[in-house]
């Protein structure tokens, strides 16, 4: 079967295309024929070597497609089942053929486009526990950064349906698209003085901040929360820096910092395995509505990390794997 496969880290370029023997699924586990994978940032941070892990690999923690296999003692119902699952150790997805925990292995409402689930199951599940560790309440106000992103463009608008002001700080050019989401402001990071315009829109600084970039913005982020009560959830590094503290700026201004990733990841799974289903029937009804960016055939994976490297993703990217 082909799969890309990484061998060096570095740019793009190093996502190869190779051929590999097809998966043979162990107890609880399946064998998926992939018909579209996620692309994350981090699959992005990975590959160019900003977290370690063992080479070679094969990117690709999450697929949707249909089951053709299962290992002994596993559901035989999942055969020739629609689903997405997110794949053993975290590695492999970008093939024709997955490895996947039969536990973490999902069917697709019938309503729902398997694209669509793909870019909503995890990414949702992953949003609604953070805005819960973080204590979003009905009434307070919430900045997020990174908003037009995959999880970001969910935040907003669970953020929202829990009764939030939202506002979002993305690029000027994806301004339109962090409204469209739901949020109540769009404001553009790239402006020098975009910290002081959310505390005037949230009269004096905002109770939550959900940061996925680090560096200067997410210093910046930091700024805007309301001292006294502000509580800043870190997520990720997008800028390729994590955001620095400073233990005396906190007590001073008497704020909170908390890694709401973390919390969602320590969950028992059958609790995360609860919100990845509630996220698909969110999905199904409506509620949640996942923007897809772009779709690139999985002989193009250099090019899908290259656009999301780029920040010109508004939404999910994918890999689309011809049957």
């Amino acid at each position: 079967m082909r799969v890309v496969r990484v061998r060096e880290f570095g740019t793009p370029e190093v996502l190869r295309v190779e051929e590999m023997p097809e998966p043979e699924p162990g107890a609880g586990q399946v064998v998926v024929a992939v018909e579209t994978a996620g692309v994350g940032y981090g699959d992005v941070i990975v590959r160019s070597g900003g977290y370690p892990f063992p080479l070679p690999y094969v990117p690709g923690l999450e697929v949707g497609g249909q089951v053709v296999a299962v290992g002994p003692g596993t559901d035989r119902s999942l055969l020739g089942r629609r689903v997405v699952a997110t794949t053993v150790g975290n590695t492999g997805g970008y093939g024709e053929r997955a490895l996947a925990p039969a536990a973490w292995t999902f069917p697709v409402p019938n309503e729902l486009a398997l694209p669509v689930a793909l870019a909503v199951f995890q990414a949702g599940a992953v949003a609604s526990g953070m805005l819960t560790a973080m204590r979003v309440r009905d009434g307070e106000t919430v900045l997020i950064t990174a908003a037009a992103g995959r999880i970001g463009s969910l935040l907003v608008q669970l953020a929202k349906a829990a009764g939030a002001t939202v506002i979002g700080a993305a690029g000027a050019d994806k301004a339109a698209a962090v409204e469209d989401f739901g949020a109540d402001h769009a404001v553009d990071y790239g402006a020098g003085d975009w910290p002081d315009r959310v505390r005037a829109l949230s009269g004096g600084g905002v109770d939550v901040v959900l940061d996925a970039i680090g560096g200067e913005i997410g210093a910046q982020a930091l700024e805007a929360a309301a001292d006294g009560r502000g509580r800043f959830g870190i997520y990720g590094f997008a800028s390729g820096t994590w955001l620095p503290l400073d233990a005396q700026v906190l007590a001073r201004r008497g704020l909170t910092v908390a890694g709401p990733l973390g919390a969602v990841f320590a969950k028992p799974d059958a609790e995360q395995r609860d919100d990845a289903e509630r996220a698909l029937a969110a999905a199904a009804d409506g509620r949640l509505r996942p923007r897809i960016h772009a779709t690139y055939p999985l002989d193009r994976a250099a090019d899908a990390h290259a656009e999301i490297e780029r920040r010109r993703s508004v939404g999910a990217v994918l890999l689309a794997v011809p049957a």
